[in-house]
């Protein structure tokens, strides 16, 4: 274990950001992100950013390869953007899970080389949680927020910095940092998280066994009643993976992408035979049951949510997963 003064973490920041580039969280509740540190950026006081460290590792809009057409000629050129050693400090327990999720996704063959060069190019350094909001319930999921992973977990406890390495990453990272001393251990309080009303989310009648009873629930039509498709629960959720690829002319050349896209979204999936999912409840549906369902079902019981609470509080007409899973986890009468 090491430690750093709390004062000094502006310097422990140039440190890191003199060997890389570092993001930290930073702005506003309502606005905070992670952000290039620069010299007097200040950590948000937010629990949480609005939306994850996800962005950094899968972004929401990203080159892929350019093509130049001559008479008969096609010439491919890659275009990929850049990929530098880079630090995220302050993550938190829930995101740092949702990693976990998306590797099993983007890691696994065929491998999506885009993201792999950002995982290994990046440090992740964990940031415990000591004043939850109501709206969290990564317990539910088995997250520990006072003793997350990553390639380095830190603690502010009193007036230190506490940070211990997990990875050969997180070794070589800290081992670089002179200021660091040794010694001393975190004061954590469970026992606030034992008091958050989301802590007993029910879902252990949730899970590939219970595939087709779920998906024939009529409960799914007064859910899906008042949902916008608004999509904004898929942008702010820290594990959802879905993206569309498009292809922009220039005029002399073509530029090929990817972007996120939403399973809420009516041209979701949208094929040449027509949309698989026309209704808005069809497409409700499948949000929820890739989360507590489908994802768990094809990994072994793991559940495609973290807990993180953001589409608690992003919702415009509060509907989010905890309603799901209350109202479908229920006994039926």
């Amino acid at each position: 274990m090491k430690k750093c003064p709390i004062s000094q973490l502006d310097n422990l920041f140039a440190a890191i950001a003199g060997k890389q580039k570092l993001y930290i969280p930073t702005g506003e509740a309502k606005t905070a992100a992670f952000k290039p540190w620069e010299e007097g950026m200040q950590l948000t006081s937010a629990l949480n950013t609005v939306r994850s460290a996800k962005d950094l590792f899968f972004p929401q809009v990203e080159n892929l390869v350019n093509f130049k057409v001559t008479g008969k000629q096609i010439e491919v050129i890659e275009n990929r953007d850049p990929a530098e050693p880079f630090v995220v400090f302050g993550v938190r327990a829930c995101d740092c899970r949702s990693f976990d999720i998306l590797d099993k996704v983007f890691l696994c063959d065929p491998v999506d080389t885009y993201y792999q060069t950002r995982r290994e190019c990046g440090v992740i350094m964990t940031l415990a949680c000591s004043e939850p909001e109501e709206t969290c319930f990564c317990t539910a999921f088995g997250i520990d927020p006072t003793d997350p992973a990553g390639d380095v977990s830190c603690w502010m406890s009193g007036e230190e910095l506490y940070l211990r390495a997990n990875t050969a990453k997180g070794e070589a990272l800290l081992g670089s940092l002179d200021m660091l001393s040794d010694g001393g251990e975190p004061e954590t309080d469970k026992g606030i998280f034992e008091r958050l009303p989301l802590k007993n989310l029910p879902l252990d009648k949730f899970g590939g066994e219970h595939m087709m009873e779920l998906f024939k629930r009529p409960e799914w039509a007064g859910l899906a009643e008042s949902c916008l498709g608004c999509g904004t629960c898929t942008f702010v959720c820290p594990t959802c993976q879905c993206y569309d690829i498009k292809e922009f002319n220039t005029g002399d050349e073509i530029k090929r992408f990817r972007c996120w896209d939403s399973c809420m979204y009516s041209d979701f999936t949208l094929m040449s035979a027509g949309q698989p999912r026309p209704t808005q409840l069809e497409r409700f549906r499948q949000r929820f049951m890739h989360k507590l369902v489908y994802y768990p079902s094809t990994h072994d019981g793991e559940f495609g949510c973290v807990g993180c609470g953001r589409c608690l509080q992003k919702c415009p007409i509060s509907m989010n997963i905890v309603k799901v899973a209350k109202t479908l986890g229920e006994e039926k009468p």
